[in-house]
C-alpha cells in the first residue's frame, strides 16, 4: 500500500523523493508479529536515547574546551554558568548509562529468544558492531571531563594495546598523539567522541533496514505463516512503545534529578593529576564485566585477547548454536543455562569493581571460564542433545488460543526456515 496524502507539497516531494512513503511503510503499515511482548521495546528505546545523546552532546560541545588546562574548568562552567547546563550534562552523562542498560537488556532478549538465528544473522552482527562503537564512544566521552578517573582510566586502557606484539607500541603512540596521555590525546578523543555517534546513527539505520527485510522474531520463535500472524506497527506497537519509554523515562528522570552522580565515580570530580594515582582505578559500570575478564588473566596480552574475545564470540554465535528451535520458551535446558549465564555476567560486573586480589580474583576467573564455556561448549552441545518442547503451529493460534495443534520438535526443522 502506497502513502496517500491530500497535501500538495507532500505529494510533490514524495513523487520525487519517496521519503514519506518509506516512513509510512516502516513506521505505520509494516507488519510485525502480533505476539511481541514488552521485552521487544528496547530497540525503540535505544533509538530515542541515541537522539537524546546526539542533541545534548552537540550543545555541550559548544561550551566544552578540549585542552588539558581548561577541560575540567569548562565542565564546571557548563554546570554552573550555562543556562540549564547542569541538566544537559546530567542528561548526557546518565544517558550513557541508560543507553547501556537498554542495550544489554536488548542483547539478553536476543539471546533468550534466539534473535541471532537464521535468517537474521546479519541483523545480529550489525548489532554487535553497534555495541563495539558504543563502547568506544563511551570510553572517549568518559575521558573528556579530565578528572582523576578520566586521566588514569585513559592511561590504563590505552596502555593495554602495548601488549600486542610488534604493532602495540606504535598503536599506543598514535592513540596518545605523543609519548604520554596529554593534550593531543584529549583532542583526539574529543574529535572521535563527537564523530562516532553519527557513525552509530548510520549503523542503526542499517540495522533497521536489515530488520525490516526479515521482520522481527517473536517470543515463540516461529515464522510468520499468514497475515493473521501479524498486525501493523501503528497504532498497536507505537502505543506499547510509548508506554515502555514512559516507564524507562521515569527511571532516566530519577537519576537525572535525584541521583545524578550515583552511576559515576567521585574521583572524577578531582582535577586530573598525573603525579597522584588513585587507590583503585575502575572504568564506568558498563565496562566492569569486560574489565573483570581482562584482570582475571595473569598474562597482559592474553588478558587483552580474552577481553576482546568476550565480544568477538558474539559474532559467531549464530553458527555455534545448532538448535533448530529459536525461543528459550521451548528449550528448558537452554533456559536454565541462560539464567546461569545472566547471573555470571552480573557477578563479573560486581568483581570488576573490586580489587583484583583474593577471593574476588578467584571468582572473576571462575566466572570468565564459565562465560566462554557457555558460548563455546554449552550452547553447541545443547543444540545436539537438547529435547525441545513442541511448538505451536502458528502465532495467531497461540495468541487466540485456537487449539492444541502443535508440531513436534523433531518436525520443527521442516516447518521453520531457521
Amino acid at each position: 500500500m502506497s502513502f496517500q496524502s491530500n497535501n500538495a507539497v507532500i505529494k510533490w516531494v514524495d513523487d520525487r523523493l519517496p521519503i514519506f512513503t518509506t516512513m509510512h511503510h516502516a513506521f505505520i503499515e509494516h507488519p510485525y508479529p502480533r505476539n511481541l511482548n514488552f521485552a521487544y521495546q528496547f530497540g525503540s528505546i535505544l533509538g530515542i536515547v541515541l537522539v537524546i545523546q546526539i542533541l545534548t552532546g552537540v550543545v555541550l560541545a559548544m561550551h566544552y574546551t578540549a585542552h588539558v588546562d581548561l577541560a575540567f574548568a569548562s565542565v564546571e562552567h557548563i554546570m554552573r554558568d550555562v543556562n540549564f547546563g547542569w541538566l544537559l550534562r546530567y542528561m548526557h552523562a546518565n544517558g550513557a548509562s541508560m543507553f547501556f542498560i537498554a542495550v544489554y537488556l536488548h542483547i539478553f532478549r536476543g539471546l533468550y529468544y534466539g534473535s541471532y538465528k537464521a535468517p537474521r544473522e546479519l541483523i545480529w552482527m550489525i548489532g554487535v558492531v553497534i555495541l563495539l562503537i558504543m563502547m568506544a564512544t563511551a570510553f572517549m566521552g568518559y575521558v573528556l571531563p579530565w578528572g582523576q578517573m578520566s586521566f588514569w582510566g585513559a592511561t590504563v586502557i590505552t596502555n593495554l594495546f602495548s601488549a600486542i606484539p610488534v604493532v602495540g607500541d606504535p598503536i599506543v603512540t598514535w592513540l596518545w598523539g605523543g609519548f604520554a596521555v596529554d593534550n593531543a590525546t584529549l583532542n583526539r578523543f574529543f574529535s572521535l567522541h563527537y564523530l562516532l555517534p553519527f557513525v552509530l546513527f548510520g549503523l542503526v539505520f542499517l540495522h533497521l533496514v536489515a530488520l525490516h527485510q526479515k521482520t522481527s522474531t517473536n517470543p515463540l520463535g516461529i515464522d510468520i505463516k499468514s497475515p493473521a500472524d501479524t498486525i501493523p506497527f501503528h497504532p498497536y506497537f507505537t502505543v506499547k512503545d510509548g508506554l515502555g519509554f514512559a516507564l524507562f523515562g521515569i527511571l532516566f528522570a530519577f537519576f537525572i534529578f535525584f541521583a545524578p552522580n550515583y552511576l559515576g565515580h567521585p574521583d572524577n570530580y578531582i582535577p586530573a593529576d598525573r603525579l597522584s594515582t588513585p587507590a583503585h582505578i575502575v572504568p564506568e559500570w558498563y565496562f566492569l564485566p569486560f574489565y573483570a575478564i581482562l584482570r582475571s588473566v595473569p598474562d597482559k596480552l592474553l588478558g587483552v585477547i580474552a577481553m576482546f574475545a568476550a565480544i568477538a564470540v558474539l559474532f559467531i554465535l549464530p553458527w555455534l548454536d545448532r538448535s533448530k528451535v529459536r525461543s528459550a520458551a521451548f528449550r528448558p535446558q537452554y533456559k536454565l543455562f541462560f539464567w546461569i549465564f545472566a547471573l555470571v555476567c552480573i557477578v563479573l560486573g560486581y568483581v570488576g569493581a573490586k580489587p583484583a586480589e583474593g577471593i574476588y580474583l578467584v571468582i572473576a576467573r571462575l566466572a570468565t571460564i564459565y562465560y566462554f564455556a557457555h558460548f563455546l561448549i554449552i550452547v553447541p552441545l545443547l543444540g545436539w542433545f537438547e529435547r525441545p518442547k513442541p511448538l505451536p503451529t502458528s502465532i495467531a493460534e497461540s495468541v487466540t488460543g485456537g487449539g492444541g495443534s502443535a508440531q513436534s520438535a523433531a518436525a520443527a526443522p521442516t516447518k521453520e526456515k531457521a
